[in-house]
């Protein structure tokens, strides 16, 4: 049966491996191909565009970021006091406990003997029927120390139901604020890596705004120092002054000075300034004070942008803002329409 066996090439074996070899290039054309898909170069241009859009995302995350940071602030505040009402209030019931635990202790050292015998053998009746009557009276007092013990520890009991609540709203704002404090330093992660794909210049550039926004900017600033004097109030003039001092320094989300400010962290200092308390928010900036239109602008008046509401810079005048424009950016000024507007609140 040998002998009629086909004998073997001595050429397959590399056949085979071309074959496998030319299946393996071709895979790997594919996976190429499929990456350079999933991963396409971008231009300059589509970049920027891209990093614009994270950034106004991360934007909006930070101020949903603030405004539970505010509200988690506000429950732990509340869940404090309450704790503090229940501390007192116990302490409260402790003292009542020990009144009475000392009426009760002397009631059951003199209530061994009828009180019919007591009398008795008492050497004086008169007295011990005086005492009697004193005794009624303590009773009394003692029924109304129990029933106000009972009101105390369902005081105290509604306090405690309370405050466990607070505390559930409170690890809830806690949980909100890790969710969008995650979505903020993904977005600005992102933007990063794009931007690092820009040369150095490109880089420069964005971040200075582009090149001849330069040349606009200083002009904005120096339109935006002669309307400064214009402000129609004090608190309008100082609102403006504080931030035209703010000038330089850098965005910083989540934060309200007076190192660095995010957008609404510098409108809310710079009214601050002013003698006037702002909400943390954007959303509820625009809500904070009257409102006015586009063609109603006031220097020191807030003006908002995008849909969402979710950026927000303070007019000076001659369609000019100074504002935090967002990570990597100093504060600045710059004009009113380089964004979508949304609205205009005047605080004062």
């Amino acid at each position: 049966m040998a002998a009629h066996r086909r004998p073997r090439s001595k050429h397959r074996p590399y056949g085979r491996t071309a074959a496998t070899l030319a299946l393996a290039g071709a895979a790997t054309a594919t996976g190429l191909e499929g990456s350079a898909h999933a991963d396409p170069q971008l231009s300059t241009a589509q970049v920027k565009a891209k990093v614009d859009k994270l950034y106004h995302q991360a934007e909006a995350a930070t101020e949903r970021y603030n405004g539970a940071k505010e509200k988690a602030a506000d429950a732990s505040a509340a869940l404090d006091a309450l704790r503090d009402e229940a501390a007192r209030r116990t302490e409260a019931l402790n003292v009542s406990r020990n009144a009475l635990g000392s009426i009760a202790t002397a009631q059951y050292r003199a209530g061994g003997l009828d009180p019919a015998v007591q009398l008795a053998l008492s050497s004086d009746p008169d007295e011990y029927l005086r005492g009697s009557a004193l005794a009624e009276r303590a009773g009394f007092q003692q029924a109304q120390a129990v029933s106000g013990m009972r009101a105390q520890l369902g005081e105290l009991g509604r306090l405690r139901t309370k405050a466990d609540g607070k505390l559930d709203e409170l690890k809830s704002r806690q949980a909100e604020l890790a969710t969008h404090k995650s979505t903020v330093k993904r977005k600005l992660a992102d933007a990063e890596k794009l931007l690092a794909r820009l040369t150095a210049a490109e880089r420069a550039r964005y971040a200075a705004g582009t090149g001849p926004g330069d040349a606009r900017a200083d002009r904005a600033e120096s339109r935006g120092a002669a309307t400064a004097a214009q402000a129609p109030n004090s608190r309008a003039a100082a609102a403006i002054a504080y931030a035209r001092g703010a000038l330089g320094k850098p965005y910083v989300w989540g934060a309200t000075g007076p190192n660095g400010f995010d957008c609404s962290g510098l409108t809310q200092a710079a009214w601050r300034a002013a003698g006037v308390a702002l909400p943390r928010t954007t959303y509820t900036q625009i809500n904070a004070g009257q409102r006015v239109s586009r063609s109603q602008l006031a220097p020191g008046d807030l003006v908002f942008f995008y849909s969402g509401i979710s950026h927000v810079g303070l007019y000076v005048g001659g369609g000019q803002m100074i504002h935090a424009p967002r990570p990597g950016a100093d504060v600045r000024m710059a004009p009113i329409d380089q964004m979508p507007f949304a609205g205009a609140a005047r605080p004062a």
